[in-house]
């Protein structure tokens, strides 16, 4: 652990508490979060909830600033490497913070001062164990057949009641789930037989309201775009901020997509405030951890942009 020297000051810390490129289960997470914390005295931890397995939904809280950013990863289970990048980033961050350093060229006390940075890292642990590790004993039969006797699970987005959890939210979730052709616990894309109906996404949505979060980035793969709008609600710094997004990766930023029911739909919708959907690197998922690098890299340069260009809009406006 990290103590305060005689002058009540912590000592300078590596970079490198964790490393976060690897195959990133739940409990390699876990880990990772309750070092980075013991490191690290201003890195709050919570619990928003459980899976439908029992596992803790983690939020972490960096920042002691008025206005409130939320990052999740993890809402698909083949898109772990969505946690492992929110994960790294939690770390250069708390990292930049600690040493007094800067994170993407920005002085990092500018975020710490003036946002509360909110981050879920894996929004469906039990999905990405299931991916990484296999059926759990207790639901092996039923996976089994909603996967239709495939003993290979990389394609799974689930949770492990076979409910998309991106498909879940109350933004024309009806029309979502009349047009999906999944119609029953699937590995995929089914919506439930109700909106919020599994404990990962009502704990996402439950946060949303209680916190009344400025700005959502939702972290998904893959495509390299920048989903930022959702049916005429956002507003219009929106614009504004996922042009500068757009600078500093490359990717695309798409205002409008025939999609509903999504967390950020929902979000833009509720809030009438920026919500973006990250669509990072490209490929197949899950996204090889040979591309980590590269999609972590456009990642944190997304983040800081949009953070940067956040407090920049609302200073100017």
């Amino acid at each position: 652990m990290n103590k305060p020297n005689q002058n009540g000051k912590y000592e300078p810390v590596s970079s490198y508490v964790i490393r976060t490129e690897k195959y990133y289960s739940y409990e390699v997470m876990e880990e990772d979060i309750k070092l980075l914390a013991s490191i690290y005295p201003f890195v709050t931890v919570n619990v928003i909830g459980k899976s439908v397995l029992g596992k803790s939904l983690y939020e972490l809280r960096i920042g002691k600033g008025e206005r409130r950013v939320h990052i999740n990863g993890s809402f698909h289970a083949n898109e772990w490497l969505t946690s492992s990048i929110s994960m790294q980033f939690v770390n250069d961050y708390a990292s930049a913070v600690k040493n007094g350093q800067k994170i993407g060229g920005i002085d990092s006390m500018l975020f710490f001062e003036q946002l509360t940075l909110s981050i879920v890292p894996m929004v469906n642990p039990d999905g990405v164990e299931l991916v990484l590790n296999g059926a759990p004993a207790s639901h092996k039969q039923s996976i089994e057949e909603m996967n239709k006797e495939n003993y290979e699970y990389s394609w799974w987005k689930a949770n492990i009641n076979g409910v998309d959890l991106n498909n879940q939210f109350p933004a024309k979730w009806e029309v979502e789930k009349e047009r999906k052709y999944a119609k029953e616990p699937s590995p995929r894309d089914y919506p439930g037989k109700e909106p919020l109906s599994e404990p990962e996404s009502k704990a996402l949505a439950e946060l949303a309201k209680k916190e009344k979060f400025d700005m959502i980035l939702a972290l998904h793969s893959q495509g390299k775009e920048i989903y930022w709008g959702y049916e005429g609600y956002e507003p219009a710094i929106a614009k504004e901020i996922v042009q500068e997004m757009e600078k500093v990766s490359g990717y695309k930023g798409i205002q409008y997509i025939d999609s509903h029911a999504g967390f950020r739909d929902w979000f833009i919708q509720e809030f009438q405030k920026p919500g973006y959907t990250i669509e990072v690197g490209e490929g197949v998922n899950p996204l090889p951890l040979s591309s980590f690098q590269e999609n972590y890299q456009d990642t944190k340069n997304i983040i800081v942009s949009c953070l940067k260009g956040f407090i920049d809009k609302v200073v100017i406006i």
